[in-house]
């Protein structure tokens, strides 16, 4: 398996996640919103920790993501 080379999708949704591993998340998919914590980023999907469970989301089914959804906007 050390053998493995990763294909980056989108290296910048990749590359923004990663500085906010340990945040509170929203994300949206194509099929689905999920609100928690953010708790592993690889090249070709995200873990996102929400209600006790783990959710694991494909990085291309990702619509958008907001970091810290609990601010409030004005």
């Amino acid at each position: 398996m050390a053998d493995i080379e990763w294909k980056l999708d989108d290296p910048y949704v990749y590359q923004t996640l990663s500085g906010i591993v340990g945040a509170q998340v929203a994300v949206q998919t194509t099929k689905f919103s999920v609100r928690g914590t953010l708790k592993l980023v690889m090249p070709d999907h995200i873990v996102v920790h929400m209600g006790g469970n783990d959710f694991y989301i494909r990085t291309k089914e990702i619509i958008w993501v907001v970091p810290n959804p609990s601010l409030i906007m004005e």
